[in-house]
């Protein structure tokens, strides 16, 4: 079987698993609001990190459809947790209320329906729609860094994980590595920005799931959790 084909489909097997991840933090979030207590539903996730995490699941969505051939094993996958992401994003709205939470649904939303026109456009785009995809894909690495970044400012300053949901960056590290795979196995001229976003996305979930293991054992986290009392 060809190469590409297979990492192909290891590629769509583990972003079927991260889809998993992305609905378990989403399911974090509903058990959250269902407990009787002051606590957020959504307290200690970074609306700049999922934001620029949804903005990348559409920036791939974008890409595969934009490439030839159309790209299946990226394309689907990606909308599906670009919709799943979106979803995070309206319910960190109705936790939070915040004119910064709508600014960024609102935009969100638009930029959804633009990309689903985009895969509807065909052909008459392919060259346009691939130039922008990639132009995003480079812009939203770096903003996973700094996203991130500021998601684990956020855990190292409290000493406590909230809401964020650990399985969530243990499955889209596997999907991160199989893309980095899958990338290879496009060649560099196609797949190069599939894996400079893979490859950022791995090294924040790499130190996501330190942060986990850090505030077990950490006396300092247990001070930070003491003074923020989240």
């Amino acid at each position: 079987m060809d190469t590409y084909l297979v990492f192909g489909a290891i590629n769509t097997t583990f972003i079927t698993v991260s889809l998993y991840g992305v609905f378990s933090q989403l399911r974090k979030i509903w058990a959250r609001k269902k407990k009787n207590n002051a606590q957020q539903a959504t307290a200690l996730l970074s609306l700049n990190q999922f934001s620029v995490s949804y903005f990348a699941y559409l920036s791939f969505f974008i890409y595969g459809y934009s490439i030839e051939p159309f790209n299946h094993f990226i394309v689907w996958p990606r909308l599906i947790a670009s919709l799943l992401v979106l979803i995070i994003l309206v319910e960190i709205y109705k936790d939070r209320q915040s004119a910064s939470a709508l600014s960024s649904l609102l935009f969100s939303c638009v930029a959804f329906v633009f990309a689903i026109c985009g895969l509807f456009a065909g052909e008459t785009i392919v060259d346009q729609g691939r130039a922008i995809s990639t132009t995003i894909i480079l812009v939203v690495s770096a903003l996973i860094a700094q996203g991130y970044y500021h998601q684990i400012l956020l855990i190292v300053r409290s000493g406590s994980t909230g809401a964020v949901d650990l399985r969530m960056s243990q499955f889209i590290l596997m999907m991160d590595i199989s893309t980095i795979a899958f990338a290879l196995s496009m060649g560099l001229k196609e797949g190069w920005p599939l894996m400079v976003l893979a490859i950022t996305s791995a090294i924040t979930k790499l130190i996501i799931m330190y942060l986990f293991r850090w505030i077990a054992t950490s006396a300092l986290a247990q001070e930070r959790r003491k003074a923020t009392s989240i």
